[in-house]
């Protein structure tokens, strides 16, 4: 008898293979890679969603802090909010400076350094040619504004204006500048410093309102120094007086809370009986 071999299965079959083993690329030769790509991400985030800037003076004071020789704040710009929604009195933007803003501006001399100043600027450093303002809406267009009441308050459409963030800088007075009415041309904003005794903005000779096409975005935080990390606040100066009283606003959240807890017993009673009938 003669013993029968089985036949090889299709396992056996396979050949052997040997594994090569893979190459590992270099760090360095990533490394110029993974740069270009940062700066390419920076450059369109800060270019079409966002960007931080410097806040180069006292005008916004004390809401943004700037000075010569201090730590100025760097906040953080939404450039899209404003396409989906119309710009609101209060807000807190930034623009590009009109003509009439930026006559007297003297550029800098061209030092051969300007493109590693432009790199920056995409990081939060002055821009080479830096002709950008941060001031708060005051009036919007067809508005009437001026200044000022008896008690020293801005007026728009006849009615004063309600400003919790004026700030009136320590040795230049506490009294507003007097000026108007103005009324604002179609198309553009009436723009003021919270710093309001110590601020060049649309009430000083020459500069005026400022085309709404000329605003870059609207400031949503202060990002550096940490120390200074918080939000920044829009209250709009035209609503505050026609608001409810705080403990009417908080009724919407007080009714909301109360009315969760019965929602949320008729959930649970429904979903055990679906279950009770389920295991019936």
């Amino acid at each position: 008898m003669t013993d029968v071999q089985p036949s090889p299965t299709a396992e056996d079959e396979k050949p052997e293979t040997t594994e090569q083993p893979k190459k590992k690329t270099s760090f360095w030769r990533e490394l110029p890679i993974l740069v270009v790509t940062a700066l390419v991400l920076a450059l369109l985030i800060q270019t079409f969603i966002a960007r931080v800037y410097v806040i180069p003076s006292q005008s916004m004071e004390t809401t943004l802090h700037g000075c010569a020789g201090c730590t100025n704040d760097r906040v953080l710009v939404d450039k899209v909010v404003h396409r989906f929604s119309g710009i609101e009195a209060g807000e807190v933007v930034v623009f590009r400076g009109p003509d009439s803003w930026t006559s007297n501006h003297l550029s800098e001399p061209d030092s051969g350094w300007a493109w590693l100043r432009e790199l920056g600027s995409l990081f939060g450093l002055p821009a080479a040619d830096e002709r950008d303002f941060v001031k708060r809406v005051i009036a919007l267009p067809g508005q009437k504004v001026e200044c000022c009441t008896p008690d020293n308050k801005v007026l728009v459409d006849g009615k004063p204006l309600t400003e919790p963030y004026v700030h009136y800088q320590e040795g230049f007075g506490d009294k507003q500048i007097a000026f108007g009415p103005v009324v604002v041309p179609p198309g553009h904003l009436w723009m003021m410093g919270d710093n309001r005794n110590n601020s060049r903005d649309s009430r000083a000779a020459g500069q005026g309102p400022v085309p709404i096409e000329n605003v870059i975005g609207k400031v949503r935080a202060i990002v550096l120094p940490p120390s200074r990390w918080q939000g920044i606040d829009h209250p709009n100066p035209q609503a505050v007086a026609l608001g409810a009283p705080a403990w009417q606003a908080g009724i919407p959240l007080g009714l909301g809370l109360a009315g969760a807890w019965p929602a949320l017993w008729a959930v649970r009673r429904t979903s055990n009986a679906l279950r009770s009938r389920i295991v019936s």
